[in-house]
């Protein structure tokens, strides 16, 4: 008997164990809330005290501090979408202002300028004995001509600026005249002929250039001989550059144009246009 009761009382103990455990459990929730409820009961009471109207200041600074933190949200939100359309905006300008360039500089170049030598004439050239700087004696060329040639702006859009390397008439290897291009600018569209000063004053040939031919004179053995100069083969030279400026410093391809002409000079042929349409070589 006694040791039923001992049983019984040992399951009271622990029924009674288990239902406090709960209770425990619960007081310590409650005990907790209870007491943050209280903190925050005795703050509140203590703001209405300090402050009018029932807000405290500790409310007004959680408050404009979370305004403050909400306006700088907003502002690290917004400014890098605003650089973000920025920059697609500018690189997408930068692309389509590319390939508008390329465009155009790829029409322009198949757009070339059209050069065709004309004519040289030849009003004067004469070789007579002389000296040089120095003082050695030596034959010495003078040469008086005028070049010709045409040069037309197929360009339908852009107008070119036209400069070229000093024209040069030479025997084998020696420079008997040169003349330098005067530059111009050649509108679209449009042609034009020029002319070019080619002149050399007495230059000394020392030995290489043509020799001069005694013909004796109408009036036979004993006329004055006159002295007449044989045909004497020479070699034009010249390179033409032409810049187009079709975007302003952008887009502006350049042309060049090398010319070589041989040229037979014919003393019965002074002063008298020779063709060298058929006579020069473009590269």
């Amino acid at each position: 008997m006694r040791i039923v009761q001992v049983v019984s009382s040992c399951s009271g103990v622990e029924r009674e164990r288990k239902d406090a455990k709960p209770k425990r459990v619960g007081w310590i929730e409650g005990g907790w809330q209870g007491h943050h409820k209280r903190k925050a009961d005795k703050g509140h009471g203590s703001s209405n005290k300090g402050a009018p109207g029932g807000k405290g200041w500790q409310e007004i600074g959680v408050i404009e501090e979370e305004g403050f933190l909400d306006d700088e949200e907003e502002h690290t939100r917004i400014v890098p979408r605003k650089c973000y359309y920025f920059l697609v905006f500018v690189l997408g300008f930068v692309a389509l202002f590319s390939f508008f360039a390329l465009v155009l500089w790829g029409a322009s170049r198949s757009q070339k300028p059209h050069i065709v030598m004309k004519s040289i004439r030849f009003d004067n050239f004469i070789i007579q004995a002389g000296t040089d700087a120095s003082l050695v004696p030596t034959d010495m060329a003078t040469t008086n001509s005028t070049v010709k040639f045409t040069y037309r702006n197929k360009g339908t859009f852009f107008g070119i600026h036209v400069t070229a390397d000093p024209f040069q008439l030479s025997y084998s290897q020696l420079t008997l005249a040169s003349g330098d291009l005067n530059k111009f600018y050649q509108a679209r569209s449009s042609s034009r002929t020029v002319s070019v000063a080619v002149v050399g004053n007495k230059v000394p040939l020392y030995g290489g250039g043509p020799t001069l031919t005694a013909a004796p004179g109408a009036g036979g053995k004993g006329a004055q001989a006159s002295t007449t100069v044989a045909s004497v083969p020479m070699v034009l030279r010249t390179t033409l550059h032409s810049r187009a400026y079709v975007l302003g410093a952008l887009v502006k391809p350049k042309f060049t144009l090398a010319v070589e002409c041989r040229v037979l000079m014919n003393p019965s042929k002074q002063n008298k246009p020779i063709s060298l349409e058929k006579a020069c070589h473009y590269s």
